[in-house]
């Protein structure tokens, strides 16, 4: 039995092979109008209209809890709501950040948005705790650990400066390992500890960091399995699409693996938002690291250019905002570092000292604390909406929630 009542996946019927127009469960119908049955004849979730009231004979309600009909934030379906980008969208019951019911793009990224200002100590908590970690770790590497850059000589023969430049890239390469096995050992943590909170939010229940981490706690070697798992797969890809380009050489062989780089590049780009979900599905509903790829896969079967239009225009908006958190940074830093803009002016390759470090890496680390959180929330609401509209997850939602006229009926 899952520990966060409303998020098990369902045992005789989940998403597995189930599509849009399948039948939802049954909802608690109305009294004295008529309740929206799901069919296949029923439009997408995603063009959800109010249903025109009717009367309904006493029979068809006898033994069924009623939905609310009135009351704050669960009106029942009787009118239509402001969701998403300006689509018409039924009230529905709200006990948390979102609307119950389908939600729209923009009801997604304000629900994401909401949770960080309802839940604001846990969530910058956690993302500023592990992002001042992250940022003190990597300084460290870099003024310490990391061998100097390498330079590259302009008087040198073409062959020289060809041979200097790889031993550059392979430089900066090795500079980024280490940066990036500490900024995924963050990311783990700060994935498992803001999906409690989100899903927390969702339900409209308070929720502490020591709460979040204890909830979180008992799947994180699972969540550490999915995210070593999930490069690795992107890497193969990309080495088997690249590979016989390579093994060929010549003008030959680089035509050749362009053409399997970009089709390896597609490929990665799918399986990306295929497995998109897999980190909420294993929180969540406590399901392995297969489990969870093939829950992720299914939930997004279908609806895969809806995913990533939103996924995507998450990116954007956080590569935004890190932008304009990181620019003012980064030149405060460089200003603070006169000999690395020296370097600049000379054509060298900069060599920045403590104070850019230092400055730059407070940017890096305020622009953790504020996009983490987000990208996160936007995330878990997908799966949520994903789960809601094939199977009903709206319903089990205001019944964990308590929403009035919900509660499950009494044999």
């Amino acid at each position: 039995m899952n520990d966060s009542p409303g998020w098990a996946s369902p045992g005789s019927a989940p998403s597995d092979g189930q599509e849009p127009g399948v039948p939802r469960p049954a909802e608690p119908s109305g009294q004295g109008e008529a309740a929206p049955k799901w069919s296949s004849d029923q439009p997408p979730a995603a063009q959800w209209s109010p249903p025109a009231p009717h009367p309904v004979p006493p029979q068809q309600t006898s033994g069924r809890t009623p939905r609310p009909q009135g009351g704050p934030g669960h009106s029942g379906w009787g009118g239509p709501q402001q969701g998403g980008w300006g689509s018409q969208q039924p009230i529905a019951a709200k006990p948390g950040v979102i609307p119950l019911r389908p939600l729209g793009v923009g009801e997604i990224l304000d629900g994401a948005v909401s949770t960080v200002r309802a839940h604001w100590r846990t969530a910058l908590g956690v993302t500023i705790g592990v992002a001042a970690v992250i940022q003190v770790c990597a300084i460290l590497i870099q003024h310490y650990v990391l061998p100097e850059p390498a330079q590259v000589d302009s008087g040198a023969t073409p062959s020289e400066q060809l041979r200097q430049s790889l031993d550059q890239l392979r430089t900066s390469l090795l500079s980024l390992g280490p940066v990036y096995a500490i900024t995924l050992i963050g990311t783990i943590f700060t994935t498992a500890v803001l999906t409690v909170v989100v899903s927390r939010s969702v339900l409209g229940r308070p929720v502490t960091l020591s709460d979040a981490w204890r909830e979180a706690r008992p799947q994180l070697s699972r969540l550490v399995g999915l995210s070593l798992l999930l490069p690795v797969v992107y890497a193969a890809v990309m080495t088997v699409g690249l590979l016989p380009g390579i093994l060929v050489g010549g003008t030959a062989g680089a035509g050749l693996a362009a053409l399997g780089g970009l089709a390896a590049l597609l490929v990665v780009a799918w399986l990306w938002i295929s497995f998109s979900l897999a980190g909420p599905a294993l929180m969540l509903e406590r399901q392995g690291v297969a489990a969870a790829l093939r829950r992720s896969a299914k939930l997004v079967k279908g609806v895969w250019w809806r995913i990533f239009g939103i996924t995507l225009l998450t990116l954007l908006l956080t590569a935004l905002v890190s932008a304009l958190v990181d620019l003012p940074f980064n030149a405060a830093a460089m200003i603070a570092d006169g000999k690395g803009i020296d370097d600049l002016v000379s054509g060298k390759t900069p060599e920045f000292g403590w104070p850019y470090l230092i400055v730059s890496g407070i940017g890096a680390m305020l622009t953790t604390a504020l996009t983490y959180p987000f990208t996160a929330g936007v995330t878990v609401l997908l799966y949520v909406d994903q789960r809601i509209r094939r199977e009903a997850l709206d319903i089990d939602l205001a019944r964990s929630a308590g929403v009035p006229g919900y509660e499950t009926p009494r044999s």
